[in-house]
């Protein structure tokens, strides 16, 4: 992790300098998929959950699903090359990702320099048209595409596993 963790407007400063387009929409602290509903309505695109597991060997992923579809975590294992996963612990996450629990992205992987989590993508997340991501914080929602998303993530070294999760 860096020594100063990547702030959201250092991110969007980043989304801007890319040429990411993207829109923003602010509001109070969300901590969980049902919490974020409400603040949804306000931005098109797909919403998306986070989950960040790790098995025994201590690997990591960060799953990027559809909010509203379930993910199959028995089966998950397998289709990663992985055994048993757990969710990851809040130490974890301020490890590698350098974010408070409610808001776990994929755009966290610019404070994982040491590249510890790998990150897999449901496939109709990386083909839509806006996915709707936190920006390092839990007080405000993006939609930017998912194509863009996959360009960021390669450009900051986490090129994502791109399939359909099991449900």
């Amino acid at each position: 992790m860096p020594e100063t963790p990547w702030t959201s407007q250092r991110l969007l400063d980043e989304l801007t300098a890319l040429g990411i387009a993207y829109q923003l929409h602010e509001h109070p602290p969300v901590y969980t998929v049902e919490a974020a509903r409400e603040h949804w309505a306000a931005l098109p695109g797909l919403p998306v959950k986070n989950l960040l597991l790790k098995d025994a060997s201590k690997r990591m992923w960060l799953v990027v699903a559809p909010a509203e579809e379930p993910v199959d975590l028995k089966a998950l294992p397998q289709r990663i090359g992985s055994k048993r996963l757990s969710f990851a612990n809040p130490a974890d996450l301020a490890a590698t990702l350098a974010v408070e629990g409610g808001a776990v992205t994929p755009l966290a992987v610019v404070n994982d320099s040491e590249r510890r989590v790998g990150v897999v993508l449901d496939a109709s997340l990386a083909g839509a048209a806006l996915i709707k991501l936190h920006p390092l914080v839990n007080t405000a929602t993006l939609a930017l595409s998912g194509t863009d998303t996959v360009r960021f993530l390669m450009r900051h070294h986490h090129p994502p596993e791109v399939m359909a999760l099991p449900r």
